[in-house]
């Protein structure tokens, strides 16, 4: 039965969203029915009607008509956190997006590492390490972590051909995400995977994602900052 604190359509979304927010339905999977939820949470049809409109408008959910509710792919409910797949977004500029990956292992995590993940020192972690380019340029350095516990197909994934992001997306429940924004002169090894000089200024993002009951992965983004600029408007 839903709530009686809140609107009885905001109960039955909310409901809808904490279950899509901890994996209970996978992006794709066929969700409850209508006449499912109306009996489940002793509500009309019409306040079941609404939360699931709802729903879609927040780009969670695909309604197929005549078919039935889908869980949205993971990337849709991402994009409320502002985190996007750099793939997508090379190609919606029109230009090409290619991956040099340099490590892509099993490893053992350190006791600060295991620390960011919530794992015990030692414990088994995953490690890429992708050059990203757009049109042949260099665009972003990324050096990630996966807890395996999250993904544990991670490193079958073939990425050339697609994004740690993306695999993230479609395989774990994401729930929140952290980060922060630094600007650090690019170290040797930097420089050279980026094609930059030594010590030029660079845009680094470190980024933690969460499910609801664990740490998902930790990246470091490293980004020349001759090809970056963060641009925002206010207005009371």
């Amino acid at each position: 039965m839903v709530s009686t604190r809140q609107a009885p359509y905001a109960a039955v979304k909310q409901a809808l969203k904490d279950g899509l927010a901890a994996g209970q339905w996978p992006a794709g999977a066929l969700m409850p029915s209508e006449a499912e939820l109306v009996a489940r949470h002793g509500v009309s049809r019409m306040t079941v009607n609404r939360a699931l409109r709802e729903l879609q408008a927040e780009g969670l959910v695909e309604r197929v008509q005549g078919v039935g509710t889908f869980a949205a792919r993971l990337h849709r409910v991402a994009s409320t956190l502002t985190l996007h797949d750099l793939h997508e977004e090379i190609e919606a500029r029109g230009h090409t997006h290619q991956a040099k990956v340099l490590v892509q292992r099993a490893e053992k995590a350190s006791a600060r590492l295991a620390e960011q993940l919530g794992l015990a020192t030692g414990a088994q972690v995953f490690h890429t390490v992708i050059v990203h380019l757009e049109n042949g340029v260099p665009l972003q350095l990324e050096d990630r972590y996966v807890n395996p516990a999250c993904s544990p197909g991670y490193l079958q994934a073939d990425f050339t051909r697609t994004t740690p992001t993306q695999v993230l997306f479609d395989t774990t429940a994401l729930w929140r995400a952290q980060y922060s924004i630094e600007a650090e002169p690019a170290t040797a090894d930097e420089a050279r995977l980026l094609a930059i000089a030594p010590g030029s200024a660079c845009l680094v993002v470190t980024r933690r994602t969460f499910t609801r009951d664990a740490t998902i992965t930790l990246a470091r983004l490293v980004h020349p900052g001759q090809h970056y600029s963060l641009h925002g408007e206010f207005q009371p």
